[in-house]
């Protein structure tokens, strides 16, 4: 098997992590490709031996699977990069909650030998993909976790009218409106009270951050609607955040919103199901009573 490997730039303490991968992988014989980012990082800042891998920039890559190594972060960073080759995506946790990044370094021996035996699931999840009137967008324009309009300064809200296939949902007053995945309901949509949806269920949610209204609630959508947005603000512009990828956008922007046409194929182990994920990782249900 090939495989890439992505990384966190950031934290060279865990890059025993990283070594360990390798020597699982060498092992195994299987083909190593690296991002060039994350290749830099380790030859600068690890004593890791990055001897025989191939190096590649950007997306220009190809392999049976892409690996993450670090938090929720890096693999959202990842399933950018990795976009609509729909190579399925490990992901290798040494972040801090790992939702996405499910496998703890722990794991790895055990779940390469599952791989290996053809004993795991790529779980396809759907994404979205944003598309401006006049393309003034620079980053990638897929999320799989949420796509976010929020305003840009600290004072004033923002105006957002937002339509469902064309017929009006509601004019929005907040400091911001987000549109989640079922994959990205348990991230940045369940820190404003957004619904936690299963990832089977066909389903966009849309919450408002801070809405200036006691009457707005978050709504849940098929996913096949397309969703349109036009946002005012005092200072004429605000900031659209993809899966975390943020830049400023003019108010004369006018968005719109629909699922992409790939899917991002997530690996898991046969027992990581998704309801034993939210109870151990969220601890959600929990009762400190009992």
């Amino acid at each position: 098997m090939k495989f890439a490997i992505f990384g966190n730039t950031y934290q060279e303490h865990k890059s025993a992590h990283v070594t360990h991968l390798l020597k699982i992988l060498r092992k195994k014989n299987a083909e190593i490709c690296i991002s060039h980012e994350f290749y830099e990082f380790l030859r600068v800042h690890t004593q890791t031996d990055l001897s025989c891998l191939e190096i590649f920039n950007g997306n220009d890559f190809t392999a049976d699977m892409a690996l993450s190594i670090g938090g929720d972060g890096t693999f959202l960073k990842a399933a950018s990069r990795v976009g609509e080759k729909e190579i399925p995506i490990l992901g290798i946790n040494t972040g801090r909650l790992g939702f996405l990044a499910a496998i703890s370094p722990d794991e790895m021996e055990e779940t390469f030998e599952d791989i290996y035996n053809g004993d795991y699931i790529a779980e396809p999840r759907r994404v979205l993909k944003l598309t401006c009137e006049n393309n003034i967008l620079k980053g990638c324009p897929y999320a799989l976790n949420e796509i976010a309009v929020l305003k840009r300064d600290s004072s004033s809200m923002i105006t957002i009218k937002a339509y469902i296939n064309n017929e009006l949902l509601n004019i929005y007053q907040a400091d911001g409106l987000i549109i989640a995945t079922p994959t990205g309901s348990t991230g940045y949509s369940l820190s404003v009270n957004g619904p936690i949806m299963v990832p089977q269920s066909g389903t966009i949610s849309i919450t408002a951050v801070a809405p200036h209204s006691l009457n707005v609630r978050p709504i849940v959508i098929r996913d096949d609607w397309e969703i349109t947005l036009e946002v005012s603000s005092r200072s004429h512009n605000f900031l659209i955040a993809v899966d975390g990828r943020s830049e400023s956008c003019h108010e004369e922007a006018r968005l719109t919103i629909k699922r992409a046409n790939h899917f991002t194929k997530i690996v898991k182990r046969k027992d990581h199901t998704f309801f034993n994920t939210l109870r151990e990782k969220m601890m959600w249900g929990a009762d400190n009573r009992i």
